[in-house]
């Protein structure tokens, strides 16, 4: 985690000096529309806002009435600035880093905006590692912009296989990844606290490391699918037995399937950003969860230290209840359940089983490897054959 600790100790240095801290969202669809409005809200001042997108007239309007509405709340006006910026386009990308210099990037774009991939996979592969040449394109060339830059970057687009994807082939790649994993905590620590019948949720703290596909098939159904996650549930610090499957059941709470969904990912971008700046503000230690980080294939807990013994290595897993070898091992184990068997030297691999799956659902084939060269191709190849035929069908 040597790159994450040298951009966070830049970043700890321009706040020492005074100087605001620079957010940048690009996509200010309904993820990057509630995190816009979270960071407004923010107690934290010293904070001005930059969207990058295509559609300036519509992403203003956004702009506008997320200001106006914390106007009315809070009487707050951050600096949040408009850039015209094409997300398939390197130059536009370098130049946007270059004039901004933002401290912290959050990729909230989708190529195929406006649809929840799930619905279309869920119900019939049970997996969402299908759509992963799709997550890739854009946060690719973000990552690559950002080559010369100090800027941490967060990516929200299945980042559970993206960012070790972009990892394997040897290039830049995002230090975090938000959502997923993140979007199973609360759902945790409420049913812990029934069962304990702890009334003060704030005595909870829960450790997780699993992939994409635990958070959905947990939240969705109630149950782990014979691949058990790495699970601790600690109160007042200490770890308590309970039973992990009747904490799953009580995790299976009705969810909106529409972008309001997007809350929850909006919130994980918020908690990495927000414990990121109060852990340099306050010389404190926070945890947080976040998939893809530093390039881990699945999700993992992360530690961000700037308390004032600690004065070198500010960013690590936590591992102080399962070793590192552990969860690697359950997040390759829980995202082959995703359909993806691996990546290595730039290539995707997906299950046999899934490419089944495909097949029998959508009459469809698809490779058994994706190089990340092709992975525009095989997006648009996915995009053509089973999500418009998806559509149109519903």
């Amino acid at each position: 985690m040597k790159e994450i600790n040298r951009k966070l100790v830049a970043l700890a240095a321009k706040m020492g000096r005074g100087e605001p801290i620079r957010i940048a969202i690009l996509g200010l669809g309904s993820v990057g529309n509630y995190l816009l409005d979270y960071l407004l809200s923010w107690d934290e001042q010293a904070v001005e806002i930059h969207v990058g997108g295509r559609n300036e007239e519509r992403i203003l309007r956004d702009i506008n009435i997320v200001r106006v509405g914390n106007g009315i709340r809070f009487k707050q006006y951050k600096k949040v600035v408009f850039h015209h910026v094409d997300l398939d386009d390197l130059d536009q990308l370098h130049a946007f880093f270059r004039d901004v210099n933002p401290d912290v990037v959050v990729n909230t774009s989708r190529v195929y905006s406006g649809l929840k991939y799930g619905s279309i996979s869920w119900h019939t592969v049970r997996a969402y590692g299908i759509w992963t040449p799709l997550a890739v394109r854009y946060i690719k060339n973000i990552t690559e912009a950002n080559r010369d830059a100090q800027a941490i970057i967060i990516n929200t687009s299945y980042s559970d296989g993206v960012n070790p994807w972009l990892k394997s082939a040897g290039g830049q790649y995002p230090d975090f990844g938000s959502g997923n994993l993140n979007h199973l905590i609360p759902r945790i620590t409420l049913a812990a606290a029934e069962l304990l019948k702890i009334d003060d949720l704030r005595r909870i703290d829960v450790v997780l490391a699993c992939s994409h596909f635990h958070d959905v098939v947990i939240s969705k159904e109630g149950h782990d699918e014979g691949v058990a996650p790495l699970l601790a549930v600690l109160v007042d610090g200490e770890q308590v037995n309970l039973d992990h499957a009747e904490i799953y059941r009580r995790c299976a709470i009705e969810m909106p399937v529409d972008a309001k969904r997007n809350i929850m990912n909006a919130s994980s971008n918020f908690e990495i950003i927000s414990k990121i700046i109060g852990a340099i503000r306050n010389r404190s230690r926070h945890v947080f969860h976040s998939p893809g980080v530093n390039g881990e294939l699945g999700g993992f807990p992360v530690y961000v230290d700037f308390t004032v013994s600690n004065t070198d290595d500010h960013i690590g897993l936590v591992e102080d209840w399962f070793t590192l070898e552990e969860m690697r091992s359950l997040n390759a184990a829980s995202l082959a359940l995703d359909g993806i068997e691996g990546v290595q030297d730039g290539r995707l691999r997906y299950t046999d089983d899934l490419l089944g799956k495909v097949k029998n659902a959508f009459g469809v084939t698809l490779p058994k490897h994706v190089d990340l060269a092709d992975a525009s191709e095989v997006g648009e190849f996915i995009i053509e054959r089973i999500i418009e035929p998806q559509l149109k069908e519903q």
